[in-house]
């Protein structure tokens, strides 16, 4: 209960999280080297495969290999800042913090065990090690385990057959519990019984040219392990969400001063600074609805977003750092880039006086940089909408926030599709309001824009001109008042 109190803004419906452009082209798949392995328990639930507004592809729990251009510029000083407590009774998100901590440093000396097996051209990498740091709270002591997954790239989809894995250290149970790569995998552990808290995780990023070539002596050789930790129910605090969002505004809010201080104009609006052109919530919205998992959102609604909250709050320019989609979006706000001619280039090229790092894999996972790409990248939309769209947006940049939003998740055409649709529901763009509580004699099946009709305010469903898209503006509605 305290958990759902902390989000002020209820959901009006459940729904799923997406990732830009992803129709882009799929992570090339490996076969896999057969071996007998430990099966764990699917932790998908039937009845949410059942309800989820989109195909399963699209879960995040489905990932994408990190760049190893990723990990090489990871801080050598990239350990948790310091939490000096003077005074007082630490508080539970204190003691995780230092936890977390400890489990870092623990794991930083720990050697991830490669099997290589054959010789010669038959020789293959048997599978990816990934160690875990785990704390006993009835011996209060630390662990060390290790499991196995099959090489890379993973074969596995939620809700169908569970994850493969070995189990490498004896005497501990392991249990998949969600995703495969370097962002959301997390296992599950008991020890004689007793459940083992996860405050820790290396994993090893692969020179992914070297994986399609199968040149697996090589992957081994030029591995790069990284110490990060994935959401966890062990991490999850109250505490967390508030600075999480707190750390969201500020950040948000600096990347607008620096677009305000270099003068960078709006594409948009001519004569308008782009730091004018695009609130704060839309950018801290979108960090948070551009992480959250389709298949949370679905079960857990408002909890799904706290949990992204709680990670930006113990990790801070460190979350979502490793996120990789399997379309290739990387990091905080998922930019692609397609060799070096996609979404994230035509942004450093289109809008040069904002001084957008040019090397993709460090700019797009810098959350500070990636923020300014995306307010740029909002300001470009809206510049190629109609003028009446553009208009409507100026007078009311919030509530038709809906429009840059969908270009964001799904470029123009969805911009296009959903303004004919609201045409063909009689919505006029300036009838357009916030979200509110449905009345509990007349629900409407969401996801829904909200419509002035007079006094009254009532919600109107959205046809399904794209299922993926019209949920992502659900999410929208449903947390950008929280962070006004």
């Amino acid at each position: 209960m305290i958990r759902i109190l902390l989000i002020i803004a209820a959901l009006l419906a459940a729904g799923c999280a997406t990732t830009r452009n992803a129709d882009e082209e799929f992570e090339p798949v490996l076969e896999a080297v057969p071996a007998p392995v430990a099966e764990a328990e699917a932790d998908a639930d039937a009845s949410i495969v059942a309800q989820d507004p989109k195909p399963q592809e699209e879960t995040k729990q489905l990932e994408g290999e990190v760049p190893i251009a990723v990990a090489e510029s990871e801080s050598e000083d990239g350990a948790l800042a310091e939490v000096v407590v003077q005074g007082h009774v630490r508080n539970r998100h204190e003691a995780i913090h230092d936890l977390v901590t400890e489990a870092r440093a623990l794991l930083e000396d720990v050697e991830l065990r490669y099997v290589l097996t054959g010789k010669g051209r038959r020789q293959a990498l048997r599978g990816r090690p990934v160690a875990f740091a785990l704390w006993s709270e009835v011996r209060q002591k630390w662990t060390v385990a290790q499991v196995e997954l099959p090489r890379p790239p993973v074969k596995w989809k939620p809700g169908r057959k569970p994850l493969r894995f070995r189990t490498l250290t004896p005497g501990i149970e392991a249990r998949h519990v969600k995703g495969t790569g370097a962002e959301r995998l997390m296992f599950a552990f008991t020890a004689d019984g007793e459940p083992l808290k996860v405050y820790g995780r290396k994993f090893p990023v692969f020179e992914n040219n070297l994986v399609k070539r199968r040149q697996w002596a090589a992957v081994v050789r030029t591995a790069r392990p990284i110490v990060y930790l994935p959401f966890t129910e062990d991490t999850f605090d109250p505490g967390f969400v508030s600075v999480g969002k707190e750390f969201l505004v500020a950040t948000s809010t600096r990347a607008l001063e620096e677009l305000r201080l270099a003068q960078v104009p709006s594409a948009a609006f001519p004569g308008k600074l782009l730091a004018d052109v695009i609130p704060p919530q839309v950018v801290t919205t979108l960090a948070v609805i551009e992480q959250t998992d389709d298949r949370d959102y679905v079960q857990k609604q408002s909890v799904a977003f706290e949990e992204v909250l709680s990670q930006y709050g113990l990790k801070k320019e460190e979350a979502y750092r490793y996120s990789v989609s399997v379309a290739k979006a990387l990091g905080p706000m998922q930019f692609t880039n397609r060799r070096g001619r996609g979404t994230y280039s035509m942004v450093v090229r289109r809008c040069p006086a904002a001084n957008i790092d040019p090397v993709f894999e460090r700019g797009a996972t810098n959350l500070l940089n990636a923020m300014k790409a995306a307010i740029c990248l909002l300001d470009l939309e809206i510049a190629q909408m109609r003028p009446d769209i553009r208009d409507a947006y100026e007078d009311n940049p919030v509530v038709l926030g809906i429009f840059p939003v969908a270009a964001y998740n799904g470029g123009p055409r969805n911009v296009g599709k959903l303004y004919r649709v609201l045409d063909r529901m009689d919505v006029k763009l300036d009838e357009l309001t916030r979200p509110r509580e449905q009345a509990a004699d007349s629900p409407v099946t969401c996801p829904c824009v909200w419509k002035t009709e007079g006094a009254a305010i009532r919600p109107v469903a959205i046809p399904r001109y794209n299922n993926e898209n019209r949920w992502y503006i659900e999410k929208y509605q449903s947390i950008v008042s929280l962070f006004e």
